[in-house]
């Protein structure tokens, strides 16, 4: 395989950035879209997060499996068939009728989300020469930095103008133009031969997070019986535990976690894991607190939150210059400090709050937060080996997922026992406790970043240690 330019890695990076865009207007998209779904399948809107996290348990389960199928068949066919089948699953979700059918159709969209995001961080990662890692990162967060800020507007006109299903109907031209886009750019690599499947591995690390997801989302709100709660529980560490030992005796584990003897890759996993359950439980929380709790309409909801995409997208440009300029390890403790704060002030929005206040918050909120995730998505391969890339891919997207998925629930749980049941109506006071949980949590990656060198990523764009 060539050496990487630069030219090639920011064309790479650009096209499955382009590609995983309809993934993130996606999720952001039915966040705002949630009271209307309650609406139309007649169930509480506190219920509909099974819709958010089926998608991520669908992740989450598969992620284990992505890295050794792109190294098996290559990342970019890999990636435009994950693609194929997210639309498959955006095509059917639009014409669910129920609750359950939403679900599932969502766990088939998460199918193809399992393999696109982690799949495309190798290709960028492969691309890219080490000291433009930085910049090709940027541009591969693009979606994550616009999805927010066309999503919540884009599901406010769609609501406004059509029905709930052309927030899913919409995906087919643009998830169509991506894959032209990876199609044209994204060169044919061929890693070496990954060997066999781990498949007791795999199968061993799927038990163990369906267990703990099925049990964080359940835990609480009176879904299924607390013994059926606590035997997942029960599972979820007994298969956490049986996974740590098999993969300590493999010499190729579906999840290699020998990579967390790695500082910045632990530092990256652990409290980027904390970091992500914040970001999980806002889209969750704030569509529901601006239009139930302040009874705004779906589109003044999401001409608002385009605060948050604003914020992230002004980072972009900035954040390789911040990063030179103080250092990985002082980023990540300033803006988890800003970012954890900043999530937990819309406890306080009140019907009487400033609408440019709103706003404010949400725009420097949206550009810490994206400080951070660009930091850490970066350093966590400033020390990984190049043959490890892809292991180290999978395991980042897998915890990132669980990360997301505990958020949704967290965030959940709180309400819930804010309300005290589901017939108390869900006032702004009620999302007083989850805002400030979530940016509690949110603070305690704090410690972990304060553990890394001085000059962590010093080696892909960080400012060196004097």
């Amino acid at each position: 395989m060539s050496a990487p330019s630069a030219r090639g890695a920011r064309l790479a990076s650009l096209a499955v950035a382009s590609a995983l865009f309809m993934e993130f207007i996606d999720s952001t998209a039915l966040s705002t879209a949630l009271p209307a779904l309650s609406t139309a399948f007649g169930t509480d809107p506190v219920h509909l997060k099974l819709a958010l996290t089926s998608y991520i348990l669908a992740l989450a389960v598969l992620a284990p499996a992505s890295g050794w199928i792109a190294d098996k068949y290559g990342p970019r066919r890999v990636f435009v068939a994950a693609m194929t089948v997210f639309l498959v699953g955006s095509v059917l979700c639009g014409f669910s009728q129920t609750l359950g059918q939403m679900v599932l159709f969502r766990t088939l969209q998460g199918l193809g989300g399992a393999l696109m995001t982690p799949v495309g961080r190798l290709i960028v990662v492969n691309s890219a020469p080490r000291e433009r890692l930085v910049s090709a990162m940027s541009w591969f967060t693009m979606p994550a930095l616009v999805g927010p800020l066309v999503g919540p507007p884009l599901a406010g006109f769609i609501l406004g103008v059509a029905s709930w299903p052309w927030i899913f109907f919409i995906n087919v031209p643009i998830g169509l133009l991506g894959m032209l886009a990876v199609l044209r750019f994204v060169p044919d690599q061929r890693p070496p031969d990954p060997g066999p499947f781990d498949g007791r591995g795999y199968l061993l690390a799927a038990i163990a997070i369906t267990a703990l997801m099925g049990a964080a989302e359940t835990v609480g709100i009176g879904l299924v019986p607390l013994s059926v709660q606590l035997v997942a529980t029960g599972i979820a560490l007994v298969g956490i535990a049986a996974y740590i030992v098999y993969a300590r005796r493999k010499e190729r584990p579906v999840l290699n976690l020998r990579l967390v003897r790695f500082d910045t890759f632990r530092a990256s996993l652990v409290g980027g894991t904390l970091i992500r359950m914040g970001l999980g439980a806002t889209p969750f929380l704030l569509p529901l607190m601006f239009q139930v709790g302040l009874g705004w309409s779906p589109f003044e909801a999401g001409l608002v939150t385009i605060g948050t995409g604003v914020g992230a997208l002004a980072c972009k440009p900035v954040a390789p210059a911040l990063l030179k300029r103080f250092g990985f390890r002082s980023i990540l403790i300033v803006s988890n400090l800003v970012t954890a704060v900043l999530t937990a002030l819309p406890a306080f929005f009140r019907a009487s709050t400033p609408i440019a206040f709103i706003v404010v918050v949400l725009v420097v909120g949206g550009f810490m937060r994206s400080v951070q995730f660009t930091a850490l998505n970066t350093v966590a391969y400033a020390d990984i080996p190049q043959p490890a890339t892809s292991n180290a891919s999978t395991l980042s997207v897998v915890t990132q997922q669980i990360g997301l998925s505990l958020g949704i629930s967290f965030g959940g749980l709180m309400l819930h026992l804010a309300r005290g049941s589901d017939e108390a109506p869900l006032t702004p006071e009620r999302f007083i406790l989850p805002f400030i949980a979530v940016g509690v949590v949110s603070m305690l990656a704090g410690p972990i970043y304060r553990r890394m060198s001085p000059d962590a990523g010093s080696t892909i764009g960080g400012r060196a240690a004097a």
